[in-house]
């Protein structure tokens, strides 16, 4: 506010001496407040002339507080001794005041009154401590009751005092700065609301019109209400407020000639104040003498018919305010009253009574107001930020009438984008919008406009809120605004702006930092959100291709997603009904709420299109992804693994589909019972919910066809079974055996009858499968075996019983039993410690090694990987305890070596073992057991075995410095490797004694002509497990020659080669041969080299 001298000023300064002469013989400083009529005529025109200057944009000053300012300051030096020394150098209006003759306080009163700046006079006053405002008011008071009390001077009383009530908030800032002021003792001179009321009081009789009658009888009840009925402020739903606003509103702008943001700013504030506790709390009144004298107001304006509430048509803005004002008092009486809050005394009682029957009295005309004023007042209140403009958004957002009658509500939405940016109030505006999409005459570039609209303000979402508003857009549709038919038009941009998106993200997903991938991670995930929230099935069905068909996408496709959660739709999970007693039937249709969006878009996805091995491959590990839970974030994964069962597995698993299906189906279940799931809820298992006996069973008979898979399937057969299908059966079936086990057993009456129908149904299978399901039955039925197993194996009969089986005839048990140790490492420690085998007797043994030996050839075609180690490690049980004896014999030496072959005695015995069980099998009685395929298998197998006794051989080498190790495909940096590994053993055993490298040699030699001897008997003549087993064990024979020279003269390595050459020769295969040769040619080159 600062001034400088200029001709305003002047004029200002003119006007006020002009006025001051005029009172001669007297001054302005004693004017009477009957005399500023005669005097103040100049005074007014100067303040008029410079105040009407505001309007232009070059004078923006506002004249009207500056001379009031000044006045009062002038006023004031007149009241109390000013010092002019620190006046002109601190006070920015000292020139204008200085220029001033001295007034008085009827001067400066007088001033406000007649330009109409009560609200200037409040704000100031509101501006001073407590302790000051009192006696401002105290003088305001005396100056309105003084001779002659006019209603204009009412008038000025009652807009201080709710200019005071209004603009409390908006200079808090300011009095707290000066707040410091120590405050006046309270008493009834420093009560701000006995102050106002008395002198109310005492100027009841100046009231004479109705206008102003209204008004100060609201005013009165307001601060009742405000004061005594309330300690926080009132808060009414949005759509109450707006009404009451629009009704306000429409009244001012009837009079005022236009609905204005400054109009609905000012009723806003009155609406305010009216409605929150005062900042004025009574010090000494009490409620029962502000009651009496409400009621006195009240009982003498009806007396006297100055309250007239209007002919029903032109309600005016003070009849509709004391009608909310009436409205509150007496809602607030009958909850206080009811509660007894404010009814302290029978003499309370009576007086709220007494007010209460005396408002009710009061009839109000109806005010009304139309849709399109409600509508106006909204949207201003939006477009002007005006208070509580964020719910007015909301309550916008969801008037579908507005949408579909008003041409400016698309409008107000462009242009206050920022408004609706509110989870809130953006589902409300989407539900809105769906709405009018369904709506006929649907313009459809409106239409698109509107959805851009909308998709723009979700995209400037929080990625929390983001999130909040896809979970609501899936429960109002999964297709989102697509839901109903739109315009062709509107589909066909969104299936470009969907196609672009992915094409953006698949294009651009590679060849980026850490940072800058996390980067594209959000931008990425911030596109997909946008189309999803507008469509979000074909978002999802868009995922699902990008993830399986395109190379690669699945990672960063299931990474987008985990970001999006809101995505993710609830399902049903178990209910008590799921878990009963017919729970067997299998289920082929599920429920659709037990199956989320994803889950659905997945199923139409791969049911379009064949897919190819890779293909599968990524769609395997994208449900993996789905499945798996985000720790930081989520507590369950996008897919649940009950719906990925029900969805993807018992359908194909029951009715039989191709080769490839179930194994990709056995794969799913695999992952879905491997899916580690964080923080579980539920107290039952998800695969209850599942059909699990049943799948048992599926599974059970899937497993048996599995058993003689090398032989020819019967005409007609869909399946054609790998090891590796059975490899897996075996291990999904042990897992959700071991999981219904542990329910089964938690709750052994519920699931009883289940239990025997799961028995009873596999009784037709083979009878090793049902030792895969001895976890679910546990103890409630005995282990049921061929009899001739109990022949040779003693096994209690309380647990064991004997079945009659016809391909297990008398001589057979040692079959049975190597099969059983086969299934699981619990039941190959009970045949071994129940084996029943004389070991001082040697025919027995004999006899045992025999028919073991037979069992072995029998059994060794049909193991899977996991069976053949048991079965490994049970002959080396054997082996080492001597129960199964193996005579080694020198057949590829002429002469007896002399070295110590103690500690390799089980390597070259079990090595002597499987040759033998291998000339068996390749013999003519037996070469035509198998299928090319087959004898392929057990190349494999044999192969896995030479490994293990290699790194055995190794490790004792090592003094088992490496026993874990485990050989690497062998290349020519493999080989540096394990020369490397030989190396640092032999400088450690240096250390200790001499290390048995020529034992190790010469067991390598015997290992290498085992498995040559074997490679020419197979009936392919060619396998290449073998080959390559072959090709590791010259590696390492190579490795030991360099890292131990001593270990073999060079006549020695001479004869070696010459000798594997040999053995080489009778290879049919070629290229293999030239390979093996060309391997020891290069062991005399290495023992040459060192």
């Amino acid at each position: 506010m600062a001034l400088t001298m200029n001709h305003d000023i002047a004029v200002l300064q003119g006007a006020f001496l002009l006025a001051n002469k005029m009172c001669l013989p007297s001054s302005l400083s004693s004017l009477q407040k009957a005399d500023w009529s005669k005097v103040g005529h100049s005074v007014l025109e100067a303040v008029q002339e410079l105040c009407g200057q505001d309007e232009l944009p070059s004078q923006p000053t506002d004249w009207k507080q500056k001379v009031v300012c000044v006045v009062w300051l002038k006023a004031l030096c007149g009241e109390i001794e000013d010092d002019v020394e620190a006046a002109w150098k601190e006070n920015p209006f000292f020139p204008l005041q200085n220029g001033l003759p001295d007034v008085n306080r009827a001067v400066l009163l007088e001033l406000v009154k007649s330009v109409a700046a009560a609200d200037v006079f409040a704000h100031m006053l509101l501006c001073l401590p407590r302790a000051q405002i009192v006696p401002e008011l105290e003088k305001l008071a005396q100056h309105v009751k003084s001779s002659p009390t006019r209603e204009d001077d009412v008038q000025l009383f009652l807009d201080v005092w709710w200019e005071l009530w209004k603009g409390r908030d908006e200079r808090k800032a300011k009095r707290l700065k000066l707040d410091t002021v120590e405050e006046l003792v309270p008493s009834a001179s420093t009560d701000v609301l006995h102050i106002l009321l008395h002198t109310l009081k005492d100027i009841k009789d100046s009231v004479s019109s109705t206008d102003v009658c209204h008004k100060a009888l609201s005013v009165s009840l307001d601060c009742l209400y405000t004061a005594y009925m309330i300690d926080q402020e009132d808060k009414l739903p949005t759509k109450d407020k707006m009404h009451i606003l629009s009704k306000a509103v429409g009244i001012r702008a009837e009079h005022d000639g236009k609905l204005s943001p400054e109009l609905i700013w000012e009723v806003q504030r009155d609406f305010r104040a009216a409605q929150t506790p005062s900042q004025f709390q009574p010090n000494t009144m009490t409620l029962g003498e502000a009651l009496d004298l409400i009621t006195d107001l009240t009982q003498f304006w009806l007396n006297s018919t100055t309250i007239k509430l209007g002919d029903g048509v032109n309600v005016s803005y003070s009849a509709f305010r004391l009608e909310q004002s009436v409205n509150k008092v007496l809602a607030a009486q009958n909850k206080a009253c009811s509660s007894e809050a404010m009814c302290e005394t029978d003499e309370h009682v009576t007086k709220i009574n007494t007010l209460r029957s005396l408002l009710k009295s009061l009839t109000f005309p109806a005010s009304q107001t139309t849709p399109e004023t409600e509508a106006e007042v909204t949207m201003t209140i939006i477009n002007h930020q005006l208070d509580d403009y964020q719910n007015f958004a909301l309550l916008f957002a969801s008037e579908e009438s507005w949408a579909s009658s008003n041409e400016h509500w698309l409008d107000c939405l462009e242009k206050n984008k920022t408004v609706f940016q509110r989870h809130d109030i953006l589902i409300s505006l989407t539900s809105t919008v769906m709405g009018k999409l369904q709506s006929e005459n649907s313009d459809v570039n409106q239409v698109k406009k509107l959805i851009k609209v909308t998709a723009d303000i979700f995209s400037a979402l929080t990625l929390e809120d983001k999130n909040k508003s896809l979970e609501a857009m899936m429960q109002l549709s999964t297709r989102g605004f697509f839901g109903h038919v739109v315009p062709t038009d509107v589909t066909t941009g969104f299936e470009k702006e969907l196609n672009m998106t992915f094409n953006c993200i698949i294009q651009g997903g590679g060849g980026a930092s850490a940072a800058d991938s996390q980067n594209n991670l959000s931008t990425a995930a911030t596109l997909v959100a946008r189309v999803a929230f507008q469509n979000p099935e074909a978002t999802l069905r868009s995922c699902c291709h990008a993830a399986i068909f395109n190379k690669g996408a699945f990672s960063l496709m299931a990474k987008i997603l985990q970001q999006l959660p809101g995505l993710r739709e609830q399902t049903g999970g178990i209910n008590e009904s799921e878990k009963s007693q017919n729970d067997y039937p299998c289920e082929e249709k599920k429920d659709e709420r037990d199956v989320s969006l994803l889950c659905r878009c997945l199923q139409n996805t791969v049911k379009k299109k064949s897919l190819s091995s890779g293909e599968k491959e990524q769609f395997l590990k994208f449900v993996d992804l789905m499945m798996s839970a985000d720790g930081e974030e989520r507590s369950c994964g996008f897919l649940t693994q009950q719906e990925v069962v029900n969805v993807f597995v018992l359908p194909y698993l029951s009715k039989g589909n191709s080769l490839f299906d179930i194994e990709l189906t056995l794969k799913l279940l695999h992952t879905a019972l491997s899916v580690d799931v964080l923080h579980q809820t539920s107290s039952t298992h998800w695969v209850l919910g599942c059909s699990p006996f049943p799948l048992l069973y599926i599974l059970a008979q899937l497993l048996n066809q599995t058993l003689r898979l090398w032989e020819q399937p019967p005409e007609g057969s869909v399946h054609h079974w790998s090891m590796e299908t059975k490899e897996l059966l075996e291990s999904v079936l042990a897992t959700l055996a071991q999981v219904v086990g542990v329910e089964v057993a938690a709750d052994p009456d519920t699931w009883s009858r289940a239990l025997f129908w799961l028995y009873n149904k596999v009784e037709e299978l083979d009878w090793t499968v049902r030792f895969h399901l001895k976890p679910v039955w546990g103890d409630h039925f005995k282990n049921e075996v061929p009899l001739s197993l109990l022949t040779v194996c003693d096994l209690p009969e309380q647990e064991w019983s004997g079945l009659n089986l016809p391909q297990y005839g008398q001589g057979s048990g040692l079959l049975p039993w190597m099969e059983c140790c086969s299934i699981s490492d619990s039941l190959r420690t009970a045949m071994l410690s129940g084996l029943s085998l004389d070991q001082r007797l040697s025919d027995h043994v004999n006899m045992f090694s025999k028919g073991l030996l037979l069992a072995l050839t029998q059994t060794l075609p049909w193991c899977s990987v996991s069976q053949w180690s048991r079965l490994l490690e049970t002959l080396r049980e054997l082996i080492t305890s001597g129960r199964l004896h193996v005579p080694f014999s020198l057949e590829y030496v002429d002469h007896l070596p002399l070295l110590d072959l103690r500690r390799f005695s089980c390597e070259l015995r079990l090595s002597v073992l499987l040759l033998r069980a291998l000339q068996l099998l390749c013999g003519s009685s037996c070469s035509d057991w198998l299928s090319e395929e087959g004898w392929t298998y057990v190349g494999r197998l044999y192969a896995h075995a030479m490994r293990e006794m290699l790194n055995s051989v190794k490790a004792k080498l090592l003094l088992g410095a490496n026993a874990s190790h485990t050989s690497p495909m062998v290349t020519e940096e493999t080989a540096i490797s394990v020369e490397e590994t030989y190396d640092t053993g032999k400088s450690h055993m240096e250390e200790l004694e001499k290390p048995p490298s020529q034992e190790v040699l010469f067991v390598l030699s015997q290992l290498f002509c085992h498995v040559q001897h074997i490679q020419v008997m197979m009936p392919t003549g060619q396998c290449e497990p073998l080959f390559l087993t072959s090709l590791e064990i010259l590696s390492h024979y190579e490795a030991i020659m360099a890292a131990f020279p001593d270990s073999s003269s060079a006549l020695e390595s001479d004869n070696t080669r010459h000798f594997f050459t040999t053995i080489t020769d009778n290879l049919e295969n070629q290229e293999m041969k030239v390979v093996l040769q060309q391997k020891i040619a290069q062991l005399v080159v290495a023992v040459e080299a060192h």
